[in-house]
C-alpha cells in the first residue's frame, strides 16, 4: 500500500468542517493527521490513549509535556507517551503540526 497526500487540501478540508484535527491515515499500527491552532489559540487536547509523534511543519509556540515546557518551531519533532498530559501554548505563529500515533487512534 502507498498513500500521497497533500497538506494544503487537507487544511482546507479541515478548516471548512470547523475542525482543529484532520485524520488523513489509518491503517492498524497507526494514524496521522493534521492539527492547526492559530496565534493566541487554546489547545483543548487531553492525555491520548496512544504514543504520538508530532512534527512541526510551520510555526512558533511551546508544548508543555508534563510539567516541562519546551520551544517549537517549524521543523520540531516531539515525542509523547501514552497518557501523559502534554498541551502547546504561547502560540506566537499559526502552528501546523503532523501527529502520528501509534497504534492507531481510539479517539
Amino acid at each position: 500500500m502507498a498513500a500521497v497526500h497533500d497538506l494544503a487540501a487537507i487544511d482546507r478540508t479541515r478548516r471548512e468542517a470547523g475542525e482543529l484535527y484532520r485524520e488523513f491515515l489509518r491503517v492498524p499500527s497507526m494514524s496521522v493527521g493534521l492539527y492547526v491552532l492559530e496565534a493566541g489559540a487554546e489547545d483543548p487536547q487531553t492525555p491520548h490513549a496512544e504514543d504520538e509523534v508530532y512534527h512541526v511543519v510551520s510555526g512558533r509556540g511551546a508544548i508543555r509535556v508534563g510539567d516541562v515546557d519546551h520551544p517549537v518551531a517549524a521543523g520540531s519533532v516531539v515525542f509523547v507517551g501514552k497518557q501523559v498530559e502534554h498541551r502547546f501554548h504561547s502560540i506566537t505563529e499559526r502552528l501546523e503540526l503532523l501527529v502520528v500515533f501509534a497504534p492507531a487512534e481510539t479517539g
